[in-house]
């Protein structure tokens, strides 16, 4: 059997074949809306199936709805239970202006060493890389000791209703493993001459809250006769926008700063004089620092009226909250109700889409996440734990007794700036791509080969 450097060096010599896939999967518009009938994941689903098939990898997809798969592949090891989880979804967001964008969103265009679509990052890339690592390893019948599974999930930006929330709640014997690596972190951080990666133990919880106002309706030309429900939305439009979160520096991350180079000691009365002074220098950290130390209220939708010449009688504002782990609904009400009072005939409701949740940092897996990553660098580099700002499918899991990180095991070289998840021009450096599936490969390896 080849070791796991002959094995590595499949991964350069299969880099046109890595390019060619994750090329494939991005030019499926796997768009989830949120409403129904919407995700399209099926089509992903049945093309990772045939390329895992073709070297013999067992594969199926489960459908909570039509169109809305859930890829589930597995390598079987000797004993009878997996060991780990490579974890990833098949949906992507809207594009919501086609004409800004360099490359059109679903062409998969290759250009200054990158891929530009939508869904090349979040999530192709890692689905990509992950896949490659499965090939290899069935290729050159590498014997495992527990097995492998894949498992890219739909409905992942809407929630998680039609996949991995539904397989955890239907189908947990699918997914059952000890260990799980997916999206959230793995982004590389260069301060100090110390190369760090951001290890994803957990996530925010994330809620929406639609806020509704009434007003009374009457003509235009008379509006005096009415109550312009839009006024009072701009109200609590203003409300949200001065709402000052309680601040907390409780999460692990902030005890390992001074690995970034920052040598102050953090607290919720220093917290935005440090964020300020370090965001001079390094952007991502304070952005890091501050989706840490604070829940977020923003407001992403706005809908009201019936016609051009009527005041409307009612409008509404939909709102995503990213509330800390400790943050429960309650807290959430709480914040809304105090934030919105003195505003007349204001009702919300809250939905809530993700609860937050963590792995513990200090455990063997992380450590050999961490050698892998070292491995496939050839260089020593430190993990720092992190709480994901997006949730993740990883939630999911957790609770079914599986420690689950994000990890993506991008290249040293990353430009964040560049990545552009959700947003105009999302791209992934090849030098990631393929990066990544260094990292899955020696990850697996190192956890279930026989050696």
């Amino acid at each position: 059997m080849p070791d796991l450097d002959a094995l590595l060096a499949q991964i350069d010599e299969s880099f046109d074949d890595l390019i060619a896939l994750e090329e494939a999967l991005v030019r499926i518009p796997s768009v989830n809306t949120g409403v129904m009938p919407t995700g399209n994941e099926t089509p992903v689903a049945e093309l990772a199936r045939d390329w895992l098939g073709a070297d013999g990898i067992e594969a199926e997809i489960l459908e909570r709805a039509p169109g809305r798969g859930n890829l589930i592949a597995r390598i079987n090891g000797t004993s009878d239970k997996a060991g780990l989880l490579f974890m990833s979804h098949l949906d992507v967001v809207p594009v919501e202006d086609e004409s800004k964008w360099r490359f059109p969103p679903f062409s998969a265009t290759i250009a200054d060493g990158r891929l530009y679509g939508r869904g090349a990052f979040d999530c192709k890339g890692l689905l990509a890389a992950q896949m490659m690592a499965m090939r290899i390893l069935a290729r050159n019948g590498v014997t495992l000791q527990d097995g492998l599974i894949l498992a890219s999930g739909a409905d992942e930006e809407h929630g998680g209703r039609y996949g991995f929330g539904w397989l955890a709640r239907e189908h947990p014997d699918k997914i059952a493993a000890p260990f799980a690596v997916n999206e959230g972190g793995g982004t590389p951080l260069t301060t100090g001459g110390v190369l760090t990666y951001t290890l994803g133990v957990g996530e925010k919880g994330r809620l929406q809250v639609e806020i509704e106002v009434k007003g009374d309706s009457a003509h235009a030309s008379v509006p005096w006769l009415g109550a312009n429900a839009m006024y009072r939305l701009a109200q609590v439009i203003s409300r949200i926008e001065a709402y000052e979160p309680e601040l907390d520096t409780s999460a692990a991350f902030f005890d390992y700063l001074p690995s970034l180079a920052i040598e102050h000691r953090v607290t919720p009365e220093n917290i935005d004089a440090v964020i300020e002074e370090v965001g001079g220098k390094n952007r991502s950290i304070a952005s890091m620092m501050k989706g840490h130390s604070r829940m977020t209220v923003t407001p992403t939708m706005v809908r009201g009226g019936v016609k051009s010449n009527s005041v409307p009688e009612s409008a509404c504002v939909t709102c995503d909250i990213r509330a800390l782990p400790h943050q429960d609904l309650a807290y959430v009400e709480g914040e809304l109700r105090k934030t919105l009072d003195g505003v007349e005939r204001v009702t919300f409701e809250i939905d809530h889409m993700a609860v937050s949740n963590a792995s513990p940092f200090d455990t063997e897996f992380a450590q050999r996440i961490k050698a892998a990553t070292e491995r496939t660098l050839g260089s020593e580099v430190q993990m720092i734990p992190a709480i994901s700002t997006g949730f993740t499918d990883s939630r999911f899991l957790r609770p079914l007794g599986t420690v689950a990180y994000g990890f993506a095991g991008l290249h040293p070289e990353e430009d964040g700036r560049l990545i552009r998840a959700h947003g105009t021009d999302e791209s992934i450096s090849l030098k990631s791509l393929r990066q990544s599936a260094r990292v899955m490969l020696a990850l697996a390896y190192d956890m279930l080969a026989v050696r």
